[in-house]
C-alpha cells in the first residue's frame, strides 16, 4: 500500500515531522513531532505541534500512533502534548533502555528515574509490526547514530529518522554516547536492501551546498547511487574513516541538553520541584 504522507518542516531545528495516513481510511500516525523551545529564554511553545493538530482535526483523521525514530538530541518531542489532544500510543525502540541508562547517569537522575522504557506506551524490536488502520508498518532496528534508532517501513515508505539524510548531504553523526560508525554502516545496508522504489523520508534536511530548496523525500535507488557518504558501493572501512574524521569536527547540537532530558522521558519534562517549577540540569564536561 502507498500511505498518504504529509510533511511539516520546522525551521528552527531543520526537523521534518510526518503525518502518515492509511489511504483507505482516516487512521494515521505522527512521526517525530517537535515541541518548540527557546533555550535562551527557557520557554516552550507549541506552534509546530499545533500546526499538526490543526491539520489532523481539519482532515478528520484518527491518530493511532505517535512514533519516535530515536531519542533526538536536537529537538524536544511534542508527543505527550499531541497525545493529550488527539490520542494515540507513543512508541520507540526497546533499546531506549540503554539510552536511559547512559543519560540517566550523565544527568545524575538518581533512582527515581525509571530506566525501563515505561514512559512509553510501546517498545518496538526488530521484526515487530503494527497497523495504522489497514496499513501495515514493519520495524527495522537501525542503530549507529544512537542505540535505539528505528526505521519504520510503512507500506512503500521508510521513515529513517537521522540514519540517512538526502543523498547530497549523506548520513548521521555517530559520536554521541552509544553511537558507532561501523554499526551505522551496517544499519544503512538494511535500509538499502529494501526495494529500489521504496520512498525514503528523512528526519532532517540542512540544504546541501548548491541546493536551493529544502527536501525530505528520496528513494532507496537514489540513496544507493547518489548518497555522498555511502552511495556507489562505498566500503565499510572507507565509510568509518570518513564518518569518524568528520564527527570529530562537529559541535554538539544546540538543544542537546534539554532535548535528551525530555526525550528520554517520552517527551515529558523533568519532575517539578516543591514549588511546581521545572529545571534542566547542565552536566559540565560530560558530553
Amino acid at each position: 500500500m502507498k500511505p498518504d504522507v504529509k510533511a511539516f518542516f520546522d525551521d528552527a531545528t531543520n526537523t521534518i515531522s510526518y503525518v502518515v495516513r492509511d489511504p483507505e481510511g482516516s487512521a494515521c500516525a505522527i512521526i517525530d513531532s517537535v515541541l518548540d523551545f527557546d533555550y535562551a529564554a527557557g520557554r516552550t511553545d507549541t506552534r509546530s505541534a499545533d500546526q499538526i493538530i490543526e491539520y489532523v482535526r481539519e482532515k478528520g483523521y484518527d491518530v493511532q500512533w505517535l512514533l519516535e525514530s530515536h531519542v533526538h538530541a536536537d529537538h524536544l518531542s511534542a508527543a505527550p502534548y499531541i497525545q493529550e489532544r488527539l490520542g494515540g500510543k507513543i512508541g520507540i525502540g526497546d533499546r531506549i533502555r540503554v539510552v536511559q541508562d547512559t543519560f540517566g547517569k550523565v544527568f545524575n537522575e538518581g533512582t527515581e528515574f525509571q530506566r525501563d522504557g515505561s514512559q512509553f506506551d510501546q517498545l518496538f524490536v526488530e521484526g515487530d509490526s503494527f497497523h495504522i488502520g489497514q496499513l501495515r508498518g514493519d520495524v527495522l532496528h537501525t542503530p549507529g547514530h544512537t542505540p535505539a534508532c528505528l526505521t519504520y517501513v510503512i507500506g512503500d515508505a521508510a521513515f529513517v529518522g537521522d540514519t540517512l539524510f538526502m543523498p547530497d548531504f549523506g548520513t548521521a553523526r555517530c559520536d554521541f554516547p552509544g553511537g558507532s560508525s561501523e554499526t551505522l554502516y551496517n544499519s544503512i545496508q538494511k535500509i538499502l536492501a529494501l526495494p529500489d522504489e521504496t520512498r525514503i523520508f528523512v528526519g532532517h534536511d540542512y540544504k546541501a551546498p548548491g541546493r536551493d530548496e529544502f527536501a525530505w523525500e528520496t528513494t532507496v535507488a537514489e540513496q544507493k547511487t547518489r548518497n555522498v557518504h555511502v552511495g556507489g558501493g562505498t566500503s565499510c572501512d572507507d565509510f568509518v574513516a570518513m564518518r569518524d574524521t568528520r564527527d570529530a569536527t562537529l559541535p554538539m547540537p544546540r538543544l542537546i541538553i534539554p532535548s535528551l532530558q525530555v526525550n528520554m522521558r517520552a517527551g515529558r519534562m523533568p519532575p517539578e520541584d516543591e514549588q511546581g517549577d521545572v529545571f534542566f540540569k547542565v552536566p559540565v564536561n560530560k558530553l
